[in-house]
């Protein structure tokens, strides 16, 4: 029997992400390392690994560090839901040209399809209100350890807006949530359409 936890289950890791994206705001390694710290611990993220082809139990951890981001491209682990779940996760690293670089902690579509988690509420897209708030929770205490200039909170979210173009102030009609930093306070504005 498959699980929502399985690494070699391919359909676990299939059908988009549901993702908590970072804007960072510095293209630094000691920066992004910072961020990824307070992430995978404000997570609760078990273990962290480089590959998807075999169960944790078959291979050794890498160090949650840039350097392994580097190497591997994504690290792995699993991580337990708000409805108890225990389902894959990982976080991947844009590094940007424009001196600002992105971290982006997903859950796959398919593990919390596989995990029963509801979603859609009729809208043609992937949307659930109890993972924007959990994953809201999980920007809001790495915000605290780590600062980063934006977070925004859905489905495939990453890259579809940006510090900057917001200028500090929410939008008023929210398809995702956002994590805007005002001074030291995290403000979040939850999806509202």
């Amino acid at each position: 029997m498959t699980s929502p936890a399985d690494f070699r289950d391919r359909a676990n890791w299939s059908g988009g992400y549901y993702e908590l994206a970072m804007e960072v705001g510095s293209s630094d390694d000691a920066r992004v390392q910072a961020v990824l710290s307070a992430l995978w611990s404000a997570a609760d993220v078990r273990g962290c690994f480089g590959r998807t082809d075999r169960e944790p139990e078959e291979q050794d951890p890498v160090p949650c560090a840039v350097g392994s981001l580097a190497e591997f491209g994504h690290l792995h682990g699993r991580v337990r839901l708000p409805t108890g779940h225990l389902v894959v996760c990982g976080c991947v690293a844009i590094r940007g040209d424009d001196g600002s670089d992105w971290l982006d902690f997903y859950v796959p579509v398919g593990a919390l399809e596989r995990a029963g988690v509801a979603y859609g509420d009729g809208r043609p897209f992937f949307r659930s209100a109890v993972l924007d708030d959990w994953l809201a929770a999980i920007g809001a205490e790495t915000f605290k350890r780590a600062p980063f200039s934006l977070g925004v909170v859905g489905f495939e979210v990453s890259g579809c807006t940006d510090a900057s173009t917001l200028a500090g102030r929410l939008p008023r009609t929210r398809d995702i949530g956002y994590l805007l930093p005002q001074g030291d306070v995290l403000r979040y504005g939850a999806a509202n359409t």
